[in-house]
């Protein structure tokens, strides 16, 4: 308060003892810091020493963009000329200038200049937005010490190493910073490290003792100090360094360190020096390129342009072969051509010279086989179909303000043809919010909230009466207009509103303990202290609500969390923690007169996962010592003294049932102690942290279990993960879809199946099978057993005769290790796609890139990963589509995705609706685009048979330069952007409809040699019937046969005319915008053929007025196009007629029925057709109806003939 602000006065740092604590600097000495790799050095406070070498570093500024002013048009150049058919296209452009060229050199750079430059265009917008948000970041603000004392705002960018900052409560960090003191007086400061690892949990960091003095802006006045540290390095959590300050040398690790892009909580400020900037701190050496993904499509793609080149390159040798076999044998009779003063092109006397270089002619001419503005149409169509991902109402989620994101649109159709999902489970499935439901006290259970499993489970029990007929769980699997899913919606968000409570992560209701009627209890003793452990084991900081009045607090994990919030209701409020003490307000009464207690803490030993608990000691206001502890109940149970089982028994049942309820267990212990005993242990204790050398955290551990026996049980709690809204009914759909997922988490497999069951991946009747790796030393044994029990499992699912069983494969990380080895890993594999759900536990997130890569390269077919965290980017990454979800546990998921959603129930909009619509936009789009070239090119390829392989053009250089540029690319744009076989309710209505992005039914060879066939015959019917229309027929009134120019405009208009109809009949959803883009071309067609008839002859040449003197005024003229146009388009119309009437595919079925509207007029076929409209599952809440169905029509038929035998006997 002297100093005009308010200090916090909180020293943590000698209860900390593994995670967190260090011995002191001068106690450990310096590190020694030589050779490679640690040759920086930091002088603190004077950045002027860092504006020269050999001290110069990199600056503050960070650049994440792709390109700058000066290498965008190199780079971007070289990326797009990458493409096979661009390069082409630019080696077809450079021989346009000269004289083998068929074309004007315009017609053949434009459409090139237009499409590269398109790309270039788009690549320059997305690297822009970059650029932007690295203005953003670079711009923003920090606190710098500017001289003698004072302190000033500086730009991020224009910090430099040395700089000491100031960095106030819930700013970003800078730059990676050297701790140098905080608002606590110990130095201590809690730092969020969402951005790094994913992780929400507070981590402490500490000050060295020696700078805690420098604890306001005015002892930075003649501040001096110098680093040496290891150099730049993407290690995060890895330090090395040493801190020379007052002539003394001290050393330095992570725990000092606060990187860039972490952020300071619950700390009112910190000060720190800068010792790595930009680029070369270590959130910017961890950033990586995410893997190059390529849609199959898109593979595809290449392949089909090989089958064109091969064709272009076949036709071309024709030409060239009939050009040289013409002018050696033909051109000496052709007298008007001059043959005896042709150049080497032409010359009769060398053939073969004329051959070759009419095969450049040929592949140029021919060109338009390969389409060029296949891809730039493909990236705009994918940019603007992913902006209608961004902007799909449906997929906000209005809670957080997050809607669906395409983070790339390079793989929109991909989210069509997935087959199997690989999701975590905590934060996806799940909403990493707990919820306090139930707990043990001394050997009673209380609480009377149920999970969202027993919910399931009773809504399950519900349904199975003895007496059900079976027309009745029909009528209950079809009820009304809504979706057989949406019963278990109405059911359980019912018992939802009756179990409701307004208190986040307390659902508790259990009237025997609230509102202090648990003084009433037997037990009251130990109830008190259950409340007591709750409220001071763990090390949250309480922060107060203004508003509200209570407390919130701000905790490692959410279930201390969870605890917290529990015991500040049931009356035992933590409110206050100093230096050396707990303080928790204690209700004991209904009246609300409350008691503040002092709980001096004098040991916190801390929770880490291999200790999987955690224990403080604390002096009570009596003086007595008490040891608090609470972890995981086996290793609680193992720790238990003889005399502190008398509730273990009853405890353990009530574990058992709480964990089959789904629940996440803890237990709780403690003992007494005395004086002597307790200085003994401390006395070791401190002497363990005081001790330097590699033996050090293994004394710790060993000193901190001798302490944690004997203890007493006291109880146990249960805290619900609860699944996130909508996550069975999209499970449920995604399964009718005929999608197959796995569940890939880290929680121990009791959990999971509990999960399992509650999201209907598991349901009674389903058998499991869990490989579990058997207690050996010896690694081949172990290996050996594993393969027995696949080898078995296999076998017992090839012997099942039953045709509805369905399996579990259930495995831990352990096992998992010995599976995904090279000679085990297939067999894994196959026994894996045999099973109806696939859950695997305890897993790294290494072995989930493993099981991901192993799915997605032994299938062969598309994976999708979903996670939220850190620990999920390895899977995310390594899958064919990786989505992120934008949850709690931070924003490296979502980075390192393709897609990111807010919950997991918006997947299924994504892939049944955005999927199946993208897969069959693109797939129809890229199909039609290979038809539209093959019809109009091989009509130049029949001209030149007819022109004696001259290399002449039948069509005016600007109609072949329009042709893919204006008169034919904005229909097939709108074909990918705007068209919908079925809407998406009706796509979630018939999930089946999904099937045909994996069965790839409109990207297989079928389908493109079929339209590849298609374009075959136009072109013949366009080229062939105008040629027999025009050769020896009066074309004007004057009697005038139709001139080169005039049949070629006609066989154009034909072309224009016969595609865009075509791609009409395609179209199944028509907008106006789909009107004007089809119409709009014809219409621009012959506007342009006026404009440019209109102009001089010096410009149009041979189309000058060439519509309104010659063509307009000729009926054979339209007469023709019209027969062309049908001619062209009526083998499609049968095609198609004849499947829908033969060979319907869902969608022509559901169309149908949409369009005589009987979906309104007759309720139960649309019902029947949609219960018939999914695929066969055995997961899903449709499965367990299924499943029930079949039981309640086999307890039918089974009392059918046992009453059939008694009736006789009742008649005698």
């Amino acid at each position: 308060m002297t100093r005009g602000r308010i200090r916090a006065r909180l020293r943590l740092s000698h209860l900390y003892t593994f995670a967190c604590t260090r011995p002191e600097a001068t106690e450990e000495g310096p590190h020694s810091i030589e050779g490679p790799g640690y040759s920086r050095i930091v002088h603190c406070n004077q950045p002027l020493m860092h504006k020269k070498k050999p001290f110069k570093y990199r600056s503050n500024y960070i650049s994440t963009t792709k390109y700058n002013f000066f290498t965008f048009l190199p780079k971007a150049l070289y990326e797009q000329f990458h493409r096979v058919a661009n390069l082409y296209f630019l080696a077809a452009a450079i021989v346009s200038v000269t004289p083998l060229s068929p074309f004007s050199a315009v017609s053949m750079i434009a459409p090139l200049v237009f499409v590269v430059g398109l790309s270039m265009a788009k690549e320059a917008l997305e690297d822009w937005r970059r650029f932007m948000q690295d203005i953003k970041v670079n711009s923003r603000k920090v606190k710098f010490h500017k001289e003698e004392g004072v302190f000033d705002y500086k730009s991020w960018k224009k910090l430099q190493v040395g700089d000491v900052v100031k960095v106030e409560k819930d700013q970003f960090f800078p730059a990676d910073l050297l701790l140098l003191s905080s608002s606590y007086e110990d130095g201590i400061c809690y730092v969020e490290t969402m951005n790094l690892d994913g992780e929400t949990n507070l981590k402490v960091k500490r000050a060295l003792e020696v700078t805690l003095p420098l604890d306001e802006d005015a002892s930075f006045k003649n501040f001096t100090g110098k680093i040496k540290c290891e150099d730049p390095n993407p290690s995060l959590y890895t330090f090395i360094g040493n801190f020379e300050y007052d002539h003394e040398i001290y050393a330095l690790d992570p725990s000092q360190i606060l990187l860039r892009d972490s952020k300071l909580r619950n700390t009112a400020f910190v000060y720190g020096v800068v010792i790595f900037t930009g680029h070369d701190s270590k959130v910017m050496q961890n950033a990586t390129k995410s893997p190059s993904k390529r849609s199959r499509i898109e593979r595809k793609m290449d392949y089909i342009i090989y089958v064109l080149f091969s064709l272009l390159l076949v036709i071309s040798l024709v030409s060239s072969i009939g050009f040289a076999v013409k002018t050696k044998f033909d051109m000496p009779d052709w007298w008007y051509l001059q043959p005896q003063n042709t150049d080497d092109y032409y010359d009769p006397r060398k053939p073969v010279l004329s051959g070759v270089t009419h095969l450049i002619t040929a592949l140029m001419l021919y060109g338009y086989l390969i389409p060029i503005s296949l891809y730039v149409s493909i990236e705009v169509v994918k940019v603007l179909q992913a902006t209608f991902i961004n902007q799909d109402i449906q997929m906000y989620d209005e809670e957080t303000g997050n809607p669906a994101q395409a983070r790339t649109s390079n793989l929109n159709e991909e989210l069509g043809q997935v087959d199997t999902i690989l999701s975590d489970k905590t934060g996806t499935l799940t909403c990493n919010q707990m919820d306090f439901l139930k707990c043990s006290i001394a050997g009673t259970a209380y609480g009377m909230s149920s999970s969202e499993v027993e919910l399931a489970a009773a809504q399950q029990m519900a349904s199975d009466l003895e007496d059900q007929d079976v027309e009745r769980s029909t009528d209950f699997r079809q009820k009304g207009k809504q979706q057989e899913i949406e019963l278990e919606t109405v059911v359980i968000s019912e018992d939802e509103m009756v179990h409701k409570s307004p208190i986040k992560g307390f659902s508790f209701e259990d009237s025997r303990v609230m509102e202090g009627n648990w003084l009433n209890e037997p037990n009251a003793d130990v109830i008190m202290l259950f409340f007591r452990i709750l409220a001071i084991c763990h090390t949250a900081v309480p922060e107060l609500n203004e508003e509200t009045g209570s407390y919130t607090y701000e905790s490692e994990s959410p279930d201390e969390a969870a605890f917290l919030v529990a015991a500040r209701e049931f009356g035992f409020e933590f409110c206050k923690r100093t230096q050396s003490s707990v303080f928790v307000r204690e209700r004991y009464s209904a009246s609300g007169q409350t008691i503040e207690r002092e709980f001096k803490l004098l040991n916190m030993l801390e929770f880490t996962s291999k200790r999987k608990r955690m224990t403080v000691i604390v002096r009570d206001e009596d003086g007595q010592i008490l040891v608090l502890c609470k972890g995981a109940d086996s290793i609680i149970f193992d720790r238990l003294s003889k005399n502190g089982r008398l509730y273990e028994e009853d405890t353990t049942r009530h574990l058992n049932e709480y964990g089959e309820a789904g629940l996440r267990t803890l237990a709780l212990a403690y003992k007494r102690l005395g004086e002597s005993e307790y200085s003994a242990w401390n006395n070791e204790f401190q002497e363990a942290k005081t001790t330097i050398g590699p033996d050090r955290d293994l004394m710790l551990e060993n000193i901190a279990e001798m302490m944690e026996r004997d203890l007493i049980l006291v109880g146990a709690t249960a805290v619900e993960d609860k699944l996130q809204k909508g996550v069975p009914q999209c499970i449920d759909k995604l399964a009718q879809a005929g999608l197959k997922i796995w569940v890939l988490t880290g929680d121990k497999v009791e959990t999971a199946i509990n999960i399992g069951y509650a999201c209907s991946l598991l349901r009674q009747g389903m058998k499991q099978i869990c490989i579990t790796e058997i207690s050996s030393d010896a690694k081949e044994v172990v290996k050996e057993n594993i393969l027995l029990q696949m080898t078995n499992a296999s076998q017992m699912i090839k012997l099942e005769r039953e045709p509805h069983a369905a399996f579990a494969l259930i495995i831990d990380g352990k096992t998992l290790a010995y599976a995904l080895e090279d000679d085990v890993k297939q067999q894994f594999l196959v026994l894996a796609v045999q099973c109806a759900s696939v859950i695997c536990c305890r897993v790294s997130p290494k072995q989930k890139a493993l099981v991901t890569r192993l799915v997605k390269e032994g299938t062969g077919k598309t994976t999708l990963a979903i996670g939220d965290g850190a620990n999920d980017v390895g899977m995310i990454k390594e899958a064919d589509i990786g989505v992120g979800i934008s949850g709690v546990e931070g924003m490296q998921a979502v980075m390192a995705s393709d897609f990111s959603i807010a919950q997991f129930r918006f997947l299924e909009r994504l892939l049944v609706v955005h999927g199946h619509w993208c897969y069959k936009r693109i797939a129809q789009m890229v199909c039609y685009f290979f038809y539209k070239n093959i019809a109009f090119g091989l009509t130049l390829f029949y001209f030149e048979a007819f022109a004696g392989f001259s290399g002449q053009s039948i069509y005016d250089d600007w109609y072949m330069l329009l042709f893919n540029v204006l008169l034919t690319s904005l229909p097939v744009i709108s074909l990918g952007v705007f068209e919908q076989d079925v809407s998406s309710e009706v796509c979630l209505q018939f999930p089946a409809v999904y099937q045909q992005g994996p069965k790839n039914l409109f990207f297989d060879w079928y389908k493109i040699l079929g339209w590849m066939g298609n374009g075959l015959y136009s072109s013949l019917i366009i080229f062939f019937l105008n040629i027999i229309i025009f050769y020896d027929q009066a074309f004007r009134e004057e009697g005038q046969t139709a001139s080169m120019p005039a049949l070629g405009t006609t066989m154009f208009t034909c072309i224009i005319w016969a595609l865009n109809c075509q791609i009409a009949f395609t179209m199944s959803h028509f907008t106006w915008i789909q009107h004007l883009f089809i119409w709009g071309s014809i219409a621009t067609w012959y506007l342009f053929l006026f404009v440019y008839g209109r102009l001089s002859p010096s410009i149009s040449g041979n189309a000058y007025q060439i519509l309104v003197e010659a063509l307009a005024p000729a009926p054979i003229y339209w007469l023709a196009t019209l027969l062309v146009t049908i001619a062209c388009n009526l083998p499609y119309l049968a095609h198609i007629s004849y499947q829908r009437c033969f060979h319907p595919l869902d969608h022509h079925i559901i169309q149908e029925i949409k369009y005589y509207k009987k979906d309104v007029e007759d309720q139960r076929m649309w019902t029947r057709e949609r219960s018939r409209a999914r695929e066969r599952t055995m997961i899903g809440f449709s499965a367990r109806v299924d499943a029930k169905i079949r039981q309640l029509k086999g307890k039918l038929q089974s009392k059918q003939p046992s009453s059939e035998i008694h009736s006789p006997a009742r008649s005698s």
